[in-house]
């Protein structure tokens, strides 16, 4: 049976190369529906030597006739909006025409980022390793329903009411809290009410026009954003982002009801890594992260900050994948490991002497895990841009049947580099989604 809606995340902590595989899976989808996060996540895709990176723009733009949805779970900044807006339009890409924004989304205002760039830096409180882009301040303020929507953002009258009451309370806060300087509402006003207009345009009822695809016969994908592990109640909390990155957030950050989720696709890199600030079991020590980061490419497309690189994690993959009802993986970066000649993988947990393979819910349990390491053979040699499953080594192919047997998901894609054509596409993934080329 072929899915009409497929939900594309990642399995881990994120930066899983979900970019360039929502890209090549958008050929089949009618539209493209982002559902959490805000600008702190970045996707970077290769199509024809042209680089794109994207950071609230959903993957499906870059395709001709396919829509791209920021939905209602995501946090907008519409300066940082209308930036990527602007440099997509430059390099060629129809975004008047495919691109629509929930009016339902909450804004970031320059408050939201004072108050989280101060309280990241402020002595004695604890470091997330945030992008302080006003996030998590936006999503605070969101829950405590005194944030700001797009459909409020092109009302003058609201925006700037909202504008001056805002600004009298952080203003407030932030000098007591963390001595920070006060923001000028009326020069605010005066910059977000033109951005607004500019704004305007894009801004739809995306939950109906998405229910209006699917009646019509249409599909969509739902793109996550970061990954699993940083969702805000099932992540390794506290050091997690401030939406629902897996994918029960598809639902609710779109207005599609659960029951039409017809697949789930976790990414997952054929090793780990992770940015900022917290618990990473797996994490490597030793130069190999350093060889590994630097034939990855390990650096974040919106903030250039060096990740963190650790081996593949099976029992963190399993969690996930029960979390979010994974039936299909696709494994990317396998060739970043070409030139190991032994391949530790993660099987187990040991914590204070006991032997577990469940994820401990605290940052101390986490920080306690010894992992208990599988070696695999490496198969030393080349494996960039192989379309064909059969061409690969078959050490290659036994590290990839490991994985999938051990984390109880499916894999149906394989990525061997950063351009759309070096991914291998399996039949039967191939077959599930419909109108997808297989290579083998």
């Amino acid at each position: 049976m072929r899915a009409k809606t497929a939900v594309v995340l990642g399995a881990q902590w994120g930066d899983e190369g979900k970019g360039k595989i929502v890209d090549v899976l958008s050929e089949r989808f009618s539209a493209v529906a982002r559902y959490s996060g805000g600008h702190n996540a970045g996707h970077t895709v290769i199509a024809g030597g042209q680089k794109f990176v994207l950071q609230l723009v959903p993957c499906g733009v870059l395709r001709p006739g396919c829509k791209g949805v920021i939905g209602n779970g995501v946090v907008l900044d519409p300066i940082a909006f209308l930036d990527e807006v602007d440099r997509l339009r430059k390099l060629g890409v129809a975004v008047d025409d495919q691109l629509f924004v929930s009016k339902r989304a909450q804004v970031i205002l320059p408050y939201h980022r004072m108050i989280e760039l101060a309280a990241e830096c402020a002595p004695g409180r604890l470091k997330i390793g945030t992008t302080s882009k006003g996030i998590g301040p936006a999503y605070e303020d969101k829950m405590a329903r005194s944030g700001l929507r797009v459909i409020d953002l092109i009302h003058p009258t609201l925006l700037k009411t909202h504008i001056e009451a805002a600004c009298a309370e952080k203003n407030a806060i932030a000098r007591a809290l963390f001595g920070a300087e006060p923001l000028d509402p009326a020069k605010m006003f005066e910059e977000y009410a033109a951005a607004a207009e500019r704004v305007r345009p894009f801004v739809a009822d995306t939950g109906r026009m998405l229910n209006g695809i699917l009646a019509s016969g249409g599909s969509i994908m739902f793109e996550g954003a970061q990954g699993t592990m940083l969702d805000i109640d099932h992540g390794s909390y506290p050091f997690v982002t401030s939406s629902s990155a897996t994918a029960g957030g598809a639902s609710t950050g779109t207005g599609v009801a659960p029951t039409a989720i017809g697949t789930v696709i976790s990414v997952t890199k054929a090793y780990v890594t992770r940015v900022g600030e917290g618990p990473f079991p797996t994490e490597i020590h030793d130069p190999t992260g350093d060889t590994i980061r630097a034939r990855g490419n390990e650096y974040g497309a919106v903030t250039g900050r060096p990740r963190r690189c650790g081996w593949l994690d099976i029992p963190l993959l399993r969690y996930s994948n029960q979390l979010n009802g994974t039936e299909w993986l696709v494994v990317t970066k396998l060739d970043v490991l070409d030139q190991l000649a032994e391949i530790p993988v993660c099987t187990g947990y040991e914590i204070h002497g006991k032997i577990t393979d469940e994820i401990p819910a605290d940052v101390a349990g986490l920080d306690a895990v010894k992992p208990r390491y599988t070696s695999l053979k490496g198969w030393r040699q080349s494996t960039e841009g192989i379309t064909d499953y059969e061409r690969l080594p078959q050490a290659a192919r036994d590290y990839l049947s490991f994985q999938e047997r051990e984390s109880g998901a499916r894999i149906g894609m394989i990525s061997t580099g950063p351009e759309r054509d070096q991914t291998i596409i399996l039949s039967e993934f191939a077959e599930a989604l419909g109108g997808l080329r297989a290579y083998a």
